[in-house]
């Protein structure tokens, strides 16, 4: 290992004097065991380190035009300073450290690595395939019409999608599986994954089996690794699935996902029993005679069905309406709300109402979907959208939301999410921005840097 002496070094503990050699360095190296943390600055002379140290690491020093903490207020020309593991030893402002020459500048923006939280790795196959701005219930038909590939087919464009996360500064991802063809590549533990086991069965008739299904993919699943079992959406999940569901994930105090009022011929199933989705419904053969309109929108038809003590991930949201908002906030202690811009585009052409989500203060976090229904796997791309259309949304709540929010759904929180010492983010830089409004722009992109 190559010593500088106008370096600093990241030194795990030792009881031995350590001067500029590198061969007395080498020395230590043998001896490994060890807690503490220190920071030496070798110069010419002898330093004494503390007792029990193993190993010497150059430490790593990022600094940008801003840091966004995200647990903390932007910080204009702070310091990430990081190990080579990439774990953070401290974040502070620049004029705190006299250490010019050893930091390593970037324009733009520092943040921590993104958290995808609803995406369908699995139907990363469906690339280019199906047709943009056809509605959901048109979008239902084709996917289930199209034929799947060679199981070698699916699994190379599941490790291609997963390359393009990592390479999209994504380091988690909330996945929603069908199947058990993304378990191989996520044992790999490349990223982060807590994977949605999703049934759906409108049929009261068909629930035992599809539930029985979902606990054997459920124990299939790599050990070690976060999982759930989660309804699909409201109209494909009958009320006994839904108790199954319930049931299941207050056992195993589960996090949830479902996909809510994505199009409007939802809200009219449950309204009027009319529309696109009912008519989708009845098109597979089931009976629709003991299904009954309310005269309500969805959300109010099934969220008191899922148990409160599961934070429940709310998906789409793209004509949730601000009466709807309250309403399930009123309802459910433990809900977060996921936008997945460019993929509302691509099916309905729609987008939320973010402003409303806003204003009511809710807990909102960022996915992708899949390939079925976008044109990247970015976060970045999804933030870019959402700015375009709702310039009025400041930079740093939408960091947040695709962030540390992310982070705390998923419970990755302990080590992702923000740039807090102690933690294994990620570090993203964002650059080619409008820096004097701190506004994304089409141009904007991403590297990962950590």
């Amino acid at each position: 290992m190559g010593l500088n002496h106008e370096r600093f070094y990241y030194i795990r503990s030792s009881s031995h004097y350590i001067s500029n050699s590198s061969h007395y360095i080498r020395s230590i190296l043998q001896n490994r065991s060890s807690f503490s943390r220190y920071l030496i600055k070798f110069s010419c002379g002898i330093k004494k380190i503390p007792r029990y140290s193993t190993y010497i690491c150059p430490m790593r020093k990022i600094t940008a035009d801003y840091i966004f903490p995200i647990a903390s207020k932007p910080m204009k020309n702070g310091v990430v300073i990081l190990d080579n593991d990439g774990l953070i030893l401290d974040v502070r402002p620049c004029l705190e450290m006299n250490i010019k020459d050893e930091v390593e500048y970037h324009e733009g923006i520092i943040c921590p690595g993104f958290i995808n939280a609803h995406c369908h790795l699995e139907l990363s196959f469906f690339k280019g395939l199906l047709k943009e701005h056809t509605g959901l219930d048109v979008f239902i038909r084709d996917i289930l019409a199209l034929n799947r590939p060679e199981l070698a087919v699916i699994e190379q464009s599941i490790a291609d999608a997963e390359q393009e996360m990592l390479s999209n500064g994504i380091v988690a991802v909330g996945d929603i599986s069908n199947g058990n063809t993304t378990y191989k590549q996520k044992e790999k533990q490349r990223l982060n994954y807590h994977t949605f086991i999703e049934v759906f069965a409108f049929d009261p008739a068909k629930s035992k089996d599809v539930f029985d299904n979902a606990m054997r993919l459920f124990a299939e699943y790599p050990e070690g690794l976060k999982k759930s079992i989660t309804p699909h959406a409201p109209y494909s999940v009958s009320d006994e699935l839904f108790r199954m569901i319930t049931d299941f994930s207050m056992q195993n105090n589960a996090i949830l996902s479902i996909h809510n009022q994505e199009c409007e011929g939802e809200n009219d199933l449950f309204k009027t029993k009319t529309g696109t989705i009912f008519e989708r419904i009845k098109s597979w053969g089931n009976n629709m005679d003991n299904f009954h309109a309310t005269g309500k929108n969805s959300i109010e038809n099934y969220l008191e069905k899922m148990p409160h003590s599961s934070k429940t991930l709310l998906v789409h949201n793209t004509v949730t309406t601000p009466d709807d908002i309250h309403w399930a906030m009123a309802h459910h202690p433990q809900l977060y709300w996921c936008f997945c811009p460019n993929a509302n585009l691509y099916i309905e052409n729609k987008l939320p109402n973010y402003q409303a989500f806003l204003d009511a203060h809710t807990t909102c976090v960022v996915g992708t979907d899949s390939y079925a229904s976008n044109w990247s796997l970015s976060i970045l791309d999804e933030l870019k959208t959402i700015a375009k259309h709702a310039p009025e949304l400041p930079l740093e709540l939408l960091l947040t939301w695709a962030t540390k929010n992310g982070a705390e759904f998923l419970n990755f929180d302990t080590q992702l999410g923000t740039l807090e010492k102690g933690k294994r983010p990620g570090i993203n830089l964002i650059y080619d921005l409008d820096m004097e409004h701190l506004k994304l722009t089409s141009e904007t992109k991403v590297k990962r840097l950590i």
